[in-house]
């Protein structure tokens, strides 16, 4: 009975964990959250500008640095940019996987968006994409800079 009591509790004192606590920010201060062993999503950070590279750059940097990814892993488009399932009321979210999806053919050409499912880049390929804005950030926070 007393083991029960304390499953219970632990069950209880998870659940109580912010979300927020589960997050993990990119190179760019987007947030992703985990949704299976190999999906994730990326969430915009309010008030950017948002734009493709910069989901790129949160996908690149987590595959790299959470997942431990090789650097020619490709990092697939889940589901496209739209409403956030782990986060509700973001309206702007993008879910990555390190696996194709199902009936995946790869697009011809190249295109960098994040609105087609199976579009995929390299993780190094994609956390390249957080390097292109070192200087700008330079700009506006001088943190980056030091």
């Amino acid at each position: 009975m007393m083991f029960k009591i304390k499953r219970l509790g632990l069950a209880l004192l998870l659940l109580s964990i912010p979300t927020w606590a589960l997050s993990w920010y990119a190179w760019n201060r987007y947030e992703v959250y985990p949704i299976s062993d190999t999906v994730f999503e990326v969430i915009e950070r309010p008030g950017s500008a948002g734009g493709a590279a910069q989901y790129w750059c949160g996908a690149g940097d987590y595959a790299q640095r959470v997942l431990k990814t090789k650097t020619n892993q490709k990092i697939y488009i889940w589901k496209a940019v739209g409403k956030s399932v782990t986060k509700p009321g973001r309206k702007r979210a993008v879910q990555f996987s390190t696996i194709a999806p199902d009936e995946y053919s790869p697009p011809p050409g190249y295109s960098l968006s994040v609105r087609a499912v199976g579009d995929s880049l390299s993780t190094a390929a994609a956390q390249r994409y957080c390097y292109d804005n070192l200087e700008r950030e330079c700009l506006f926070n001088l943190l980056f800079c030091n």
